[in-house]
């Protein structure tokens, strides 16, 4: 296993059209080469978001068919680089709804690992109308390691940043480097967005990487950016702001991942127990 990862991790305004993602991507894989990285994390909806449905519909199909994750590939084999898609819609098998789709590109432009967003953003925020992904994406129910040249790395996609269970699961799988690509709102990652990711980090022990959608977009919506790098020892690497998109290299060194574990090693000294409950 590489005992370091240089990284480009990618914070987007993306548009609802494939075609401006795209390019964006490509400046994004052709810049991540040039500056020695090996491995690019894109947002969630990188590819594609649109709330509207109706005018959404038309431009998403399956996964195979994606115009984004073709384009991802090409990109990957093209500069010899891996890619995290972060995300994009696609059409889930025998449904009238999307997949929120992420998938793991090698450098060779091969799908290694491919993961469909577990928990729904059905939320209701006081003052605000409520926020229901499950009436236009059907959920995901597998949870997703991956063996790399960097060790293990579990996937997830925003919402599921809530169930710490998930990357608890991960980490005892023997993931070092968890995915965390989302489009946050703004109250919601003003209230909670770093003190969840850092609790995930240092729980865990792992590194989060969790670039982020920001700004206005075509459908309306506002997303809150702040991609950030988290290290295993609760540390913020890399803020990205709320102000726009760009890029941000950074390099992780992998062996912090066992040192966290060694001083804590909360995943040894955890214990089964029984909920005694008392009326």
């Amino acid at each position: 296993m590489s005992k370091a990862l240089r990284l480009c991790m990618a914070q987007m305004t993306s548009t609802n059209r494939h075609a401006g993602n795209i390019a964006f991507v490509q400046n994004a894989a052709m810049r991540a080469k040039a500056d020695g990285c090996e491995l690019l994390a894109l947002p969630e909806a990188s590819g594609f978001l649109n709330n509207d449905i109706d005018d959404a519909t038309p431009h998403v199909v399956n996964a195979q068919s994606d115009p984004f994750i073709m384009a991802c590939c090409e990109m990957a084999a093209k500069h010899g680089l891996w890619i995290h898609t972060g995300s994009t819609p696609v059409v889930a098998p025998e449904e009238t709804r999307f997949l929120n789709h992420a998938d793991l590109i090698d450098a060779s432009g091969n799908i290694v690992a491919s993961y469909n967003k577990i928990h729904l953003f059905d939320v209701h925020l006081d003052g605000r109308l409520p926020t229901g992904e499950s009436a236009r994406y059907a959920a995901g129910d597998q949870a997703v390691v991956v063996d790399t040249p960097w060790g293990v790395l579990g996937l997830s996609i925003c919402y599921d940043l809530r169930f710490p269970h998930l990357y608890r699961d991960y980490a005892k799988a023997g993931a070092g480097i968890m995915f965390i690509p989302s489009a946050f709102t703004v109250p919601t990652g003003q209230a909670h967005w770093e003190v969840l990711l850092r609790a995930r980090a240092i729980e865990n022990g792992a590194f989060v990487i969790a670039a982020a959608q920001v700004g206005h977009h075509d459908d309306g919506r506002h997303t809150y950016g702040h991609s950030m790098i988290v290290n295993p020892w609760g540390e913020v690497l890399a803020d990205m702001g709320s102000e726009q998109a760009g890029l941000f290299m950074a390099d992780l060194e992998l062996e912090e991942v066992e040192r966290a574990r060694r001083q804590i090693p909360s995943l040894v000294n955890e214990k089964l127990y029984e909920l005694k409950t008392l009326h």
